[in-house]
Order: structure tokens, then sequence, then C-alpha cells
């Protein structure tokens, strides 16, 4: 089979799968050819190159891969609908944030941290999102649980891991509640490090979440 045709067939498979799509179910599509996860990862590669000049875009996200319309371009595309997107509260992208970097972490902890008490709609919201999920119970009084990220919350902000996320210098809308971020290491290393493997102008979806629309009504 001509690699036209495979990219062909990938470019449809994801655009008719609506969700990312891993390698092996790719695979799976050309069961008869017999093709092999390389050989599908080099098509893949082809088609990454391919959307470069194209309104739309092919990334890797947790879940695997997936086709979608290019951020930038998000300004005329949401024209399409009379509805606005919901905007999220500072509070819940608060309560998210301090979930994604200091998991596992219990509802007393960030509310020891916020200094505010969690409401039970914003644990419900992220939990009906499938953002957080139950990682255990703390072994001291009570049994509270522990909230950790899931696939489908690196899979919204476009990240393959938690080692995408913005560095916390880079989420200026929270600033107010890093120094208890403190993961015990060197910022200035963890700054270098996480910068490694990112493009220079990287705009990080779950960074622009956070910069957007900071009069958002608390929840």
């Amino acid at each position: 089979m001509e690699i036209k045709q495979i990219k062909n067939i990938i470019e449809a498979a994801l655009l008719a799968a609506g969700e990312p799509v891993t390698i092996k179910r790719l695979q799976s599509i050309f069961a008869e050819q017999e093709l092999t996860h390389n050989d599908i990862a080099k098509a893949i590669e082809q088609l990454v190159h391919d959307f470069e000049d194209r309104g739309i875009e092919l990334i890797e996200v947790a879940s695997g891969f997936r086709l979608q319309t290019k951020t930038i371009l998000q300004p005329w595309i949401s024209k399409l609908w009379e509805e606005k997107p919901k905007k999220y509260s500072r509070a819940l992208l608060e309560t998210i944030a301090l979930i994604a970097y200091r998991q596992p972490v219990t509802r007393g902890e960030i509310e020891d941290v916020r200094g505010v008490a969690v409401s039970s709609y914003i644990i419900r919201t992220l939990m009906d999102r499938d953002w957080i999920r139950v990682l255990g119970y703390r072994d001291v009084p009570g049994k509270p649980a522990m909230f950790g990220t899931t696939k489908e919350f690196l899979d919204y902000f476009n990240m393959k891991s938690l080692q995408e996320l913005p560095t916390l210098a880079e989420i200026k809308d929270i600033e107010t509640i890093m120094p208890e971020l403190d993961f015990g290491v060197d910022t200035n290393k963890h700054n270098n490090d996480s910068g490694k493997n990112k493009p220079e102008n990287s705009n990080n979806a779950f960074q622009k979440q956070f910069n957007q629309d900071k009069n958002n009504e608390e929840e």
C-alpha cells in the first residue's frame, strides 16, 4: 500500500473517531496489510508536516493522536456558535491547578492552601468533566479522598503528560498561591529542565486558560 493511501486512511479515521486514537488502534485498521508500529508512526509524522500550513493540526495528547482546529484560529471558529464557551471561575482553576501540581492531594489540603473552602460544586464539576479522579484515601482520621488528574484533563489542555504543565512562574494569575506549591526542588532548575523539550514560543492551553477573563466571578 502506498504511503499516500495510508495517510488518507489515517486522516479519515481520525476525523471519524472524534476522539484521540492510539497508534495500536490505527494499526488494527491495517491488519490485512500488516503495517508495523513504525509504519503508522512515519505516516503520522508526515501528516503532521502536511498540516503545518493548514487550518487544522494533528497533535499527540495523553490518549493518542487527534485532528483539531489550530488554537490561533479559535477567535474565528468560535463565531460559528451563538453561545460563548463557558469560562471557568478563578476558584475552579486554582483548584485544578493545585490538584495537577500537588497530586495526590485532599480537599482539606487544597483548602489550607487557598485559605477558603472548596465548594462541592467545584469538585463535582471537575469529576463530571473527568478531569480528576480519586486516587485513594489518606491514612488519617476521616480517611479523606486524595485527588489526581486524568488523561481527559491532559487531552483537554493538549498535553501528553504532566511534564508539559507550564512552570509555576509562567502562570502569573495564580502567583499568590505559588509559595504553597513548593515541591522541595530548585525552582531555577525546574524552569530550565521543563523548557528543554518545549518550543521557545510555546502557548500552553493550560496557561492560556488561567490568563483569560481575570474578572470572572468565583464560584
